[in-house]
């Protein structure tokens, strides 16, 4: 017998891999909506470096969780859970198929598997420690790995996120993250696809060149100029992702456009590395090695998905 739940789908990958392009065709298919499982794109005004669809690209299919929060704020995993779970609740109830798609694997974890328990954010603490971190690069990796060790040896040196959070939590607690309870809290009442992409890996790096000299060409520098003059502060932190921190640089004569699409390039390719590894320790993800876009991805993944709707009845 089928487990039983409600069907919910989600599109993964790494940066540039096409999820939005097969989240669309799955969602027209099988009259869904998404839900975009994006650190980033959660932010109003943050727009080209994102990669977030335009509303004339969504094709009238509704989009969840984009633009809900302002660049000032600092949105955490728990939000995004918070805020997620009642919308697929909606979503299925009102009879329609929720597809969560986007490249944050640790959103859908804890989405999916629940969450470690931990103490909420602390907005002003944070807004110093990231003060502390642009004097003093590496402030907070080394300041972890005399509080928590054990957690600096889990998290990328590069990852300033987790590594802010990881200090904050030993800083609001007094005890490290490490030895946090975990009391995980998953996701009940769904039946999960996970579906995954999985390009050739030249093939992706090109695109992914492309799609950076792209955002500069359209604008990214402005786009970053524009929220700077708005009031943002630099040091907020959407403008710590890959590149709004390369088009910051430029803005502040660190470096020229052509050297930012370069780093951005660059850096990119590392963050795809990382990506590719989180979801791998993912068993129930099924894989497919092309882009979304491609017709025959998209062609694989509808039968795929039928199938497991079938299973649903």
């Amino acid at each position: 017998m089928p487990e039983a739940g409600k069907p919910l789908v989600a599109v993964v990958g790494p940066t540039a891999s096409g999820k939005s392009g097969l989240a669309l065709a799955l969602a027209r298919r099988f009259g869904g909506e998404i839900v975009s499982c994006d650190s980033l794109q959660v932010y109003r005004g943050f727009d080209i470096g994102t990669a977030k669809l335009p509303l004339a690209g969504r094709e009238g299919i509704p989009h969840h969780l984009i633009d809900v929060a302002d660049g000032h704020e600092v949105f955490t995993a728990g939000d995004f859970v918070a805020l997620a779970t009642g919308i697929l609740a909606d979503i299925s109830r009102r009879g329609c198929l929720p597809i969560i798609a986007g490249g944050t694997g640790f959103y859908l974890r804890s989405l999916l598997e629940g969450m470690t328990e931990a103490p909420p954010g602390d907005r002003n603490l944070r807004h110093r420690l990231a003060a502390i971190e642009q004097r003093k690069p590496g402030f907070l990796r080394r300041a972890l790995r005399r509080l928590d060790p054990p957690r600096a040896r889990e998290i990328h040196p590069h990852d300033i996120n987790k590594l802010m959070r990881a200090v904050e939590i030993y800083c609001v607690s007094t005890q490290p993250a490490s030895t946090l309870k975990t009391t995980r809290r998953p996701l009940t009442g769904y039946r999960v696809l996970r579906i995954g992409l999985r390009p050739p890996r030249e093939s992706l790096y090109q695109r992914i060149e492309l799609r950076s000299r792209r955002m500069f060409e359209s604008g990214l520098v402005e786009e970053v100029r524009t929220l700077l003059q708005q009031g943002l502060p630099s040091t907020a932190k959407p403008f710590e992702s890959l590149g709004y921190k390369e088009a910051l640089a430029v803005i502040e004569r660190q470096l020229s456009e052509e050297d930012a699409v370069l780093q951005a390039t660059l850096q990119t390719r590392h963050y795809v590395k990382r990506q590719l590894t989180w979801f791998r320790r993912d068993q129930e993800i099924v894989w497919f090695d092309g882009f979304g876009d491609e017709p025959a991805v998209q062609d694989h993944c509808t039968a795929l998905l039928e199938a497991f709707l079938q299973l649903s009845h």
